[in-house]
């Protein structure tokens, strides 16, 4: 079936909800891929990280975008807000900030919305939404929700101004952002090809 005719026939709601790959899937499949890439989540959060001062130095944002490019939104939102929480709760760090969850699952819709339903099929517009993608998590979910909450909770003592700049280039957040973006722009257009994940 073709792209084409699968955008035709099914409702735009659905389509900006789940991924094309998800809405081909019976329930008991859709369970089983929630679930599949919550624990890929949940190993990210808990195993691939060093943490340094608020900065936690990880693949989260590389997994979670991931994430939402093969379950779309929904889902992608979902399995990484469990992941966020089930890692905290195997590896906590300070106390449990809902809105991290809620940033990183933000991160899923990006991948799923920015890359998964924007209509560039080039190699151009590959690396045009990766770049849309990693722009819009560091905008909303790093310098934005992450920072903001961390501020707010436990670095009061300084405005949200200087606590940006602390945590981006004194503790190190853009670096982590960058190895993150990098990982997108070198695995993406390789896992494109493969089929089976309907990232193409």
């Amino acid at each position: 079936m073709s792209q084409t005719k699968e955008e035709g026939k099914t409702p735009l709601w659905k389509r900006l909800l789940f991924s094309d790959t998800v809405l081909e899937l019976p329930i008991s499949k859709k369970i089983t891929y929630i679930a599949l890439l919550t624990a890929f989540t949940v190993i990210a959060n808990t195993f691939f990280e060093i943490k340094f001062f608020s900065v936690q130095f990880s693949v989260t944002i590389f997994v979670s975008v991931l994430a939402g490019m093969l379950l779309g939104s929904a889902f992608g939102f979902t399995a990484c807000f469990l992941g966020d929480l089930i890692g905290f709760l195997l590896h906590p760090f300070g106390a449990y900030l809902p809105w991290i969850g809620i940033s990183t699952g933000l991160m899923a819709v990006f991948g799923a919305l920015l890359f998964g339903r924007l209509p560039f099929k080039s190699k151009w517009g590959t690396f045009f939404k990766l770049l849309l993608v990693n722009l819009a998590i560091f905008v909303v979910c790093t310098a934005g929700i992450t920072t903001l909450t961390l501020n707010k909770v436990w670095y009061t003592s300084m405005s949200y101004p200087q606590y940006l700049v602390t945590r981006l280039f004194i503790e190190g957040q853009i670096w982590n952002t960058l190895l993150n973006a990098a990982l997108l722009f070198a695995l993406v257009p390789v896992l494109t090809r493969v089929k089976i994940l309907g990232l193409g």
